[in-house]
């Protein structure tokens, strides 16, 4: 059947019709979970383990147990995904990461926030989104790619089983799915004890299945494809930069996975937002300047494409193939957000002093 589908429709529709179906559950489940690394280094960082990183771990867990009983089952292969099989970048990952850390949390919100804010009224994410992506291009192909080359090629690693945690550890996919699988359990439990509720810890399970879900149908549409056809997941910097520039730049758009997944998590938030009467304008005020909101984009921009990915991209999603840099990657995320968070409380006491 998919075999007829991808002669009949080609592989480029499929990806972007698999990308869009993955980004309405995702888009969905994270705006109703509150999904949102930002959130939770706050919480930590202010010596508070509450719901925020309740939620987190679930998606996280969740994302990993599925994506490794998959591939332990024989459903899928990851081994040719881009965060095992290419040439990784361990500074990159760990400078690129706590870049986006400080930028996340001075946007208030990481790409894939931003994103689901942005579907649900939210002008400040809109165009702190905006910016994220316009850095993102211009640290890939423009002005700021020799610094990000630069800093990519100060320490890296060769794909294959040596960018691998598990070959690392000299783990296989079933214990690496049953470890998971526990820390999961133990992930429910914690978000139980701070009393979130069953829709909101199923809507964090769904948002790491989401990412599972984004690895099962490219891998099954690549092994069934006549063509070279990437196995990726849910990651939103690159994508975003994609659709971004092929609606600006060209009379049509070349469809793929991620051309279809930032429209279906757009459409998946704001369908959910407006039906639980969650959806209004927010912009800007005397709380919110938005010349921090600017650095942070910037920072997140150059920082994603310098991390391999954002905090879903890099941090769950590669974390859910077990790729050793995406692990760094969202290691410096916490330590560069909860950095910044202690920082910016001790200043806002100097000030309150000296009020």
């Amino acid at each position: 059947m998919l075999e007829d589908l991808l002669i009949a429709r080609g592989e480029p529709l499929v990806l972007a019709l698999a990308g869009a179906l993955t980004g309405l559950v995702f888009g969905w489940a994270a705006q109703r979970s509150r999904f949102c690394l930002r959130a939770a280094t706050a919480e930590v960082a202010e010596g508070v383990l509450g719901p925020r990183l309740a939620i987190w771990l679930v998606a996280y867990f969740a994302a990993m147990s599925l994506t490794q009983l998959g591939v332990t089952s024989g459903l899928f292969d990851v081994s040719s995904t881009r965060q095992l099989a290419a040439e990784g970048s361990v500074s990159g990952a760990l400078i690129g990461g706590v870049m986006f850390g400080v930028g996340m949390i001075l946007a208030r919100g990481c790409a894939s926030r931003l994103l689901v804010l942005s579907a649900t009224g939210n002008l400040r994410a809109l165009i702190t989104g905006l910016v994220v992506t316009l850095v993102a291009q211009a640290s890939y192909t423009g002005i700021l790619a020799p610094a990000r080359e630069t800093l990519t090629g100060l320490w890296t690693v060769p794909g294959g089983p040596g960018r691998s945690l598990l070959h690392t550890l000299g783990l296989n996919p079933a214990s690496a799915s049953f470890l998971a699988g526990t820390a999961l359990l133990a992930a429910v439990g914690f978000a139980w004890l701070r009393k979130l509720s069953p829709g909101t810890i199923l809507g964090a399970g769904v948002v790491g299945g989401a990412v599972a879900m984004g690895w099962a149908l490219t891998a099954t549409i690549a092994g069934a494809s006549f063509e070279l056809v990437p196995v990726s997941s849910v990651t939103f910097t690159g994508p975003a930069t994609d659709t971004l520039m092929a609606l600006v730049t060209q009379r049509s758009v070349a469809l793929s996975f991620g051309i279809g997944l930032v429209p279906g998590v757009f459409v998946g938030a704001g369908a959910a937002a407006l039906v639980f009467g969650e959806w209004k304008l927010e912009r800007f005020g005397a709380d919110t300047p938005m010349e921090r909101y600017l650095v942070g984009a910037v920072l997140m921009g150059f920082g994603a494409m310098l991390a391999g990915g954002c905090a879903v991209g890099a941090g769950v999603s590669g974390g859910a193939v077990f790729s050793t840099t995406a692990f760094l990657a969202v290691f410096a995320m916490w330590i560069g957000a909860m950095t910044t968070v202690r920082v910016m409380a001790l200043f806002a006491r100097g000030q309150a002093q000296t009020v």
